[in-house]
């Protein structure tokens, strides 16, 4: 019996959308397992729910912030990125448009990392190949 398939959301929240130099951060503080890790800010799309419309109810819910969303970060597939054996995980690039970021849920801290930085946090592992390939599109200083 094959495991439905679970879509995830997360947003690459940038300085600016066309030229990036710095990345938005989140350390999980839950479940358990995950605390301590880092990871793009986002979360399941709920059944019936649009997944854009979901990634705006995650970042209001987790950050506290609307966002204005740029181009989807697409997978070598198109189907998004495998982060677990049954969760795909869909990112779009985007910019704050209203609110402070603020960790209010499974989240501790946040960071702003440069392009240099990008690996000086333990990410989950499901991100690393998306913070990869994020990286490349930023601007070097």
């Amino acid at each position: 019996m094959q495991e439905t398939r679970i879509d995830v959301v997360a947003a690459a929240i940038v300085d600016d959308l066309d030229h990036p130099t710095r990345l938005l951060a989140a350390r999980r503080s839950a479940p358990p397992a995950l605390a301590g890790r880092w990871e793009l800010p986002g979360g399941k799309v709920e059944p019936g729910e649009d997944r854009l419309a979901a990634l705006h109810r995650e970042l209001a819910e987790e950050l506290g912030v609307t966002v204005t969303l740029g181009a989807e970060l697409p997978a070598s597939d198109g189907e998004g990125w495998p982060i677990t054996p049954v969760h795909r995980m869909r990112v779009w690039f985007a910019t704050l448009r209203e609110g402070d970021p603020t960790p209010l849920e499974d989240h501790d801290e946040l960071r702003w990392l440069g392009a240099g930085e990008l690996d000086d946090v333990p990410w989950l592992d499901g991100d690393v190949e998306i913070v990869a390939a994020l990286s490349r599109s930023f601007q070097r200083s």
